[in-house]
């Protein structure tokens, strides 16, 4: 495998632009870098004064209660905790590059410098017999790791507005078979917030590359083997590797060792999708990297422990909503003829049939015209959707644009056909035409809200809808659902992609 340069001046001109995103991919991360720093720092030092504040009701606390014979007052002690605290988030990389911004490798070093901080005192105090005051730490340390969090999660929402609006990017050439480098350069464009904007792709010789002409996507910039060269003249800053038969473990360990001196990244993408992390271990066997892959997490998603979680949470969400429960059922009542509740039958877990309640938003013959609007507007009879439907009554029109007409489903979660995070509950004719991947669905119980909900709702096509719903059946976990209901309130105040 060999990488060939372009002519003299075009590889100065190419190596000066790459030069320059360098630097200013370096620069926007540096800047961020030090924002994080600043927050670490507040969130810290508020952490451990609050905690002495509350403790001791201020600077003037008792001192350290050790057995030697210097006094130290809990001032000193709040400094040096804050310290090495700070220091502890330093050494784990908590503002790597390649963590800060995206995915939950930087919340788990921050959780991690934590413990360990926790680690380091409690050796401190057997070693030296310091009695701590117990209730300054289990201020001070819970308060600063949510801080910490907190103002990460704050960064990161800003720095996604930054990258949807073009900035803090970094370029990336996409190399792999056509199947592959188009479905990586794909996601990469569908996510702006991964940081990521693809340059170019490298294909095998051969292959052909007619799917990124016709669907106008990033320009081949030349095969697997002239990768060098494709980078030089597309000035990227990381190089992306998907599936591919041509390039094998030594072809990929010379592509590194060629990027590695002009400072370009190399990402090499396992094959696999809508894989929770949860279910990834990364091993090292016979000196190559391998990822093992948990089996899928049917039986977890029927848990106990999920089905006391939708219990609490549904009667909790029908209590504080009651007024607004019934101030719709009115408003329903009085702007169009009929019951305020409709009852339609939907399939559940195992395929078991139940009665969905919502609050009624079509006119009463919505029903029987179903079939003719399916094939006036050409729609998928297994994911039917239509904007500005004719059946749907002003009111109701305001009610599915903020997912309130779903507000009764809650009682179908008290009773145990549904779960509060789910795959999108389904007709009997959409479940007549599932194949056996899409039957999958009904492994688990329907949800009010799920993968798909928060990913676009309405405006997914049927094939993104299966995907969500089949990659949240497998990946389940209690964290996924408390994560999908607090973005779910986001989607749902906005009202986005709903009809």
């Amino acid at each position: 495998m060999s990488f060939e340069l372009t002519s003299g001046g075009e590889v100065e001109v190419a190596s000066a632009v790459q030069a320059l995103g360098r630097t200013r991919r370096e620069s926007w991360q540096a800047a961020f870098a030090q924002r994080l720093v600043v927050t670490d720092v507040v969130a810290v030092l508020g952490a451990v004064g609050a905690a002495q504040a509350i403790r001791f009701g201020g600077p003037a606390a008792p001192p350290l209660a050790w057995p030697l014979p210097y006094e130290v007052g809990y001032s000193v002690v709040t400094l040096a905790l804050a310290a090495g605290w700070l220091a502890l988030l330093h050494g784990h990389g908590t503002r790597a590059p390649q963590v800060i911004g995206t995915g939950s490798e930087e919340f788990r070093r921050l959780v991690s410098a934590t413990l360990r901080l926790f680690g380091v005192l409690a050796i401190l105090a057997l070693l030296f017999r310091i009695d701590f005051a117990r209730g300054y730490l289990a201020i001070a340390l819970p308060t600063g790791l949510l801080a910490l969090i907190a103002g990460r999660l704050a960064w990161r929402g800003r720095l996604r507005r930054w990258r949807a609006e073009g900035r803090c990017h970094t370029a990336v050439l996409v190399v792999g078979s056509p199947e592959a480098a188009h479905a990586m350069a794909t996601a990469f464009t569908d996510d702006p917030g991964s940081g990521y904007r693809v340059v170019g792709v490298c294909v095998p010789a051969g292959s052909g590359d007619g799917r990124f002409e016709r669907h106008g996507g990033p320009s081949v910039l030349g095969d697997d083997r002239s990768v060098l060269d494709a980078v030089r003249r597309s000035a990227a800053e990381s190089v992306a590797v998907a599936a591919t038969d041509h390039l094998g473990p030594a072809e990929l360990r010379r592509m590194a060792w060629e990027l590695d001196p002009i400072g370009v990244d190399l990402i090499v993408a396992p094959g696999v999708v809508d894989i929770a992390g949860v279910r990834l271990t990364h091993r090292l066997v016979a000196g190559m990297p391998m990822l093992h892959i948990d089996r899928p997490r049917y039986g977890r998603a029927k848990s106990s422990r999920k089905a006391l979680f939708d219990f609490c949470f549904a009667a909790a969400v029908l209590v504080l909503s009651a007024p607004f429960l019934v101030a719709i059922a009115t408003a329903v009542k009085a702007t169009s003829a009929g019951p305020v509740f409709y009852l339609s039958e939907r399939i559940g877990r195992d395929g078991v049939p139940f009665r969905m309640i919502k609050f009624r938003s079509m006119h009463l013959d919505a029903d029987t015209v179903v079939d003719d609007l399916i094939e006036q507007h050409g729609g998928n009879p297994v994911f039917f959707k239509v904007k500005d439907d004719p059946r749907v009554t002003p009111v109701g029109r305001f009610l599915r644009k903020y997912s309130l007409d779903e507000l009764p489903q809650f009682f179908n979660v008290l009773r145990g056909e549904m779960s509060v995070v789910g795959p999108r509950p389904q007709v009997q004719r959409e479940v007549d035409s599932y194949d056996g991947e899409m039957r999958r669905r009904l492994l688990v119980k329907p949800g009010l809200t799920g993968l798909w909900q928060v990913s676009g709702r309405s405006d997914l096509s049927l094939e993104d809808s299966v995907r969500l719903d089949l990659s949240y059946v497998e990946n389940w976990s209690m964290v996924l659902d408390v994560a999908l209901i607090a973005r779910t309130i986001g989607v749902v105040t906005r009202g986005d992609g709903a009809y």
